[in-house]
């Protein structure tokens, strides 16, 4: 079976238990599967697969939550849970929908599919010790508009998701963690930690294939970047940084000298 159109069906699914443990699967059985990366697959209807709630709504309209209150902690894990679900899906999104790279481009992607929904379970899981589950509070949509955007072009795609949209996890998370730990939240620190370490992975995988991308059509990272960003109306990075992180996910001295930049008084 092929990795590509087995992604697809599992981007298909809409119950999110389900789709973790399809890609559970898929990445225990990567070595037996084939990779037909010269296969121009036909979308399937209404991608991507996902539950009727939570009902999105736009991110303004989402409510302030304290994390001092056991509601206003669950309401932010769900938050973070409804990004989880979102990077899995994208992650799919990557392996099915691009062809024409190399076979390690397929195998990346779906390390980040498992390692993304090794994340929900673990949100989940704690969810329920608040008693809440996935789907009990409004989200937005703004990741998946992302893909959505750059569903065209892979070069876009690299760009604006892992490197910015990502990448804006290894900002967010270290003071989340910080006002969970305030809260006495232990346990949502501890899985804050394993994201975060994960997530410099997956930032970094957007960027190899991004550059891999611009090498081999010639362009310039830095100025295509501020082109593709432009054209897709990305959302700025806003200080304050996580610098360190950002240099262990691959991004380069410029890049990081122009958030430093950024984040000067």
């Amino acid at each position: 079976m092929d990795l590509r159109r087995r992604a697809l069906e599992a981007l298909s699914l809409a119950d999110p238990v389900a789709k973790s443990a399809a890609v559970r699967r898929l990445f225990d059985e990567r070595r037996a599967l084939v990779i037909d990366t010269g296969a121009t697959i036909d979308e399937s209807p209404a991608l991507p697969g996902r539950p009727a709630r939570p009902c999105l709504v736009a991110p303004a309209e989402l409510p302030k939550r304290s994390p001092y209150t056991r509601e206003g902690r669950a309401a932010l894990l769900h938050a973070v849970a409804h990004i989880e679900f979102n990077a899995i899906n994208l992650a799919l999104d990557a392996i099915w929908r691009f062809a024409d790279m190399p076979a390690d481009y397929y195998q990346d992607w779906l390390r980040v599919a498992t390692e993304e929904a090794h994340h929900f379970s673990l949100l989940a899981a704690h969810l329920a010790t608040l008693g809440h589950g996935y789907g009990d509070f409004d989200a937005h949509d703004g990741l998946w508009a992302m893909v959505e955007k750059t569903k065209h072009d892979l070069v876009a795609r690299m760009a604006l998701v892992p490197r910015t949209l990502e990448a804006r996890g290894l900002d967010a998370t270290p003071p989340m963690q910080a006002k969970f730990a305030r809260a006495g939240d232990v346990r949502a620190v501890e899985i804050l930690g394993v994201i975060l370490a994960d997530e410099i992975g997956h930032v970094a995988i957007g960027n190899r294939w991004y550059r891999w991308l611009c090498e081999r059509k010639g362009l310039d990272p830095l100025a295509h970047y501020a082109r593709l960003a432009a054209r897709h109306d990305a959302p700025r990075a806003k200080p304050p940084f996580n610098l360190a992180a950002r240099r262990r996910a691959g991004f380069s001295t410029e890049e990081l000298a122009m958030l430093r930049h950024c984040q000067e008084p």
